[in-house]
């Protein structure tokens, strides 16, 4: 049994599919703070079996740790957090106490059950501003805002986890930009409020809730002036989770990227979104924001060496499939009914 923290939110929703497609069993626990719990009953339609929730905070040590007893938990994959880059800057010890204590309280319950298998969702945020490109996980790490700082202080905190215990088996992924969707369209991105990333904005100006885009700056050293970044779809993202938790069969810890290896433009994930589409997406220029940078994409031939693993689906296919998505459910999850299977229904089973 994979516990996954932060199963029923974007990412997670996916690593389910991926982890439920492998064959494996899932318990996935989140406090849907920021989540809902309809896309694991979407999850279910998907892969045709069942998965097991628990609603509960990975702040909350004993009940994480009767968790991991009671499904006889073997590995977990941790996503749970904050993660929004300019919230973080007005609630920093908000994310500090979310991020980095409830890692240290999920690896405490973890170490009392004797589940020593973690794989972490880390990001590209600690790498800051790049003096080179493409990022390589050598690249110095220097993040410039909080929400970075949690993830650079777990990696460390992990690092000397494992140093004091040569047991633990630990994977940290640096994500680079999850986008796109699952291609049946019934999972997504589905932000609470104002989108804080560029494609589910992006979408929702497409699908007629908001009126435009605006682009932040349009005089960087790129070839149309506006900053370059490196999007990978989230379902590339969730087959890495399970590339890395294959991996982790010998004590140790192993970083690696998640990316593409290229970078697209603001404006050519516009152009290419109304390609897909058919629908016109209004955009207007404003001042740059403070700590963004020209360009920022990965190298991920590290990945493809240790785990095999490298993305496979173009940025026109991300914007296909985020399009369905958004298409087919215009207001996210709450603007649905439930779906044939319902969480309060999922089997629930040890082992």
């Amino acid at each position: 049994m994979i516990l996954l923290t932060g199963g029923a939110g974007y990412i997670g929703s996916h690593v389910s599919v991926a982890l439920s497609d492998a064959g494996l069993d899932v318990v996935v626990v989140d406090n849907l703070s920021n989540s809902n719990k309809a896309s694991l009953e979407r999850v279910q339609t998907i892969c045709g079996r069942s998965l097991v929730f628990r609603h509960a905070d990975i702040c909350n040590e004993e009940a994480v740790y009767e968790i991991l007893r009671a499904y006889d938990v073997s590995a977990v994959i941790h996503l749970a957090g904050f993660k929004a880059v300019g919230d973080s800057s007005v609630r920093p010890m908000a994310y500090y106490e979310n991020n980095v204590v409830g890692t240290m309280r999920l690896v405490s319950a973890m170490t009392r059950a004797s589940v020593k298998t973690l794989v972490f969702s880390s990001s590209a945020t600690v790498y800051g501003c790049p003096e080179y490109l493409p990022l390589d996980e050598k690249h110095p790490l220097k993040p410039t805002n909080p929400y970075g700082r949690t993830k650079f202080f777990i990696e460390e905190m992990l690092k000397d986890l494992c140093n004091s215990d040569p047991c633990w088996r630990v994977g940290i992924l640096r994500y680079f930009n999850p986008v796109g969707a699952h291609e049946s369209g019934l999972i997504g991105e589905d932000p609470v409020g104002i989108p804080n990333n560029l494609l589910p904005f992006v979408a929702q100006v497409a699908v007629g809730k908001r009126d435009k885009v605006l682009i932040f700056g349009n005089d960087y050293d790129t070839a149309d002036g506006t900053g370059i970044r490196d999007f990978i779809h989230v379902v590339d993202l969730a087959c890495g989770h399970l590339s890395v938790l294959n991996h982790l069969k010998q004590p140790g810890m192993l970083t690696v990227n998640l990316g593409t290896g290229s970078g697209n433009s603001v404006l050519e994930v516009i152009r290419t979104f109304e390609a897909v589409s058919g629908r016109s997406v209004p955009y207007e220029f404003g001042e740059r924001r403070p700590g963004d940078v020209a360009a920022c994409y990965a190298n991920p031939t590290f990945a493809r060496k240790a785990l095999g693993w490298k993305s496979r689906r173009s940025l026109a296919q991300m914007c296909a499939d985020h399009w369905r998505w958004q298409s087919q459910n215009p207001d996210g999850y709450r603007g649905t009914q439930p779906l044939q299977y319902r969480v309060s229904k999922l089997k629930v089973r040890a082992g």
